[in-house]
């Protein structure tokens, strides 16, 4: 599979290095190609890695990511150009995060509506996927927790779409999903990121993971 990622910060980094250690061909978009950490990224990541603009990398997925900051997202998806995300899964891994208070950070919207919606709306052809947005990078791919693998948490309208992050979950080595219902509810999966950060200092860790206990 051809897998685009736009974004090239540590998010975006981790999860291309997850799919292209999975033998996919992964190309990272960013607005900023030729720096250094990113020729550092492609050479560690191996043949099936490469970079480019976000245009490229959106062009040349099959699947698509988006992993940037929270506030720039509509800004890549206009560079990476609206035609190029018609018919695509996009995984979204953003955050509506605020920091203008400083720490924990609040959110620029949410609960009448999310930056997952905003997305949807903004690109209609694409199926968008919440997803992988309440782990840190480096709980992204073969996570690691007390008890074995945890399920994702994941939101999206169509039911393929959904299916095929869940595979993609599976390969990264998470024992599935939990299925939180229509895009919509990417209002409550990007409402969990302040109170993970919040709870960063009381476990001593950023890699902890949110999952729902059953009697």
């Amino acid at each position: 599979m051809k897998v685009g990622v736009l974004g090239s910060g540590e998010v975006g980094q981790s999860i291309a290095r997850g799919f292209a250690g999975r033998g996919h061909e992964v190309k990272i978009g960013s607005r900023t190609p030729g720096k250094p950490e990113l020729t550092k990224w492609k050479k560690e990541a191996g043949a099936k890695a490469s970079v480019g603009t976000f245009a490229e990398a959106a062009a040349f997925g099959e699947l698509l990511v988006i992993a940037t900051r929270g506030g720039v997202a509509a800004e890549a998806i206009d560079a990476a150009g609206i035609k190029n995300f018609d018919g695509k899964t996009l995984i979204d891994i953003t955050n509506p995060l605020d920091f203008s208070k400083g720490m924990p950070p609040g959110l620029f919207v949410g609960t009448t509506d999310s930056l997952g919606e905003q997305i949807q709306r903004k690109i209609p052809k694409a199926k968008v996927v919440k997803a992988f947005n309440t782990v840190s990078a480096a709980q992204m791919v073969n996570p690691k927790v007390k008890g074995g693998p945890p399920k994702l948490l994941i939101a999206g309208s169509d039911a393929k779409a959904k299916k095929q992050v869940e595979g993609v979950a599976k390969e990264f080595g998470w024992a599935g999903v939990y299925d939180a219902g229509g895009i919509e509810a990417a209002r409550w999966l990007e409402a969990h990121v302040p109170l993970w950060v919040a709870l960063m200092g009381e476990l001593k860790t950023f890699n902890h993971i949110f999952q729902p206990l059953t009697p």
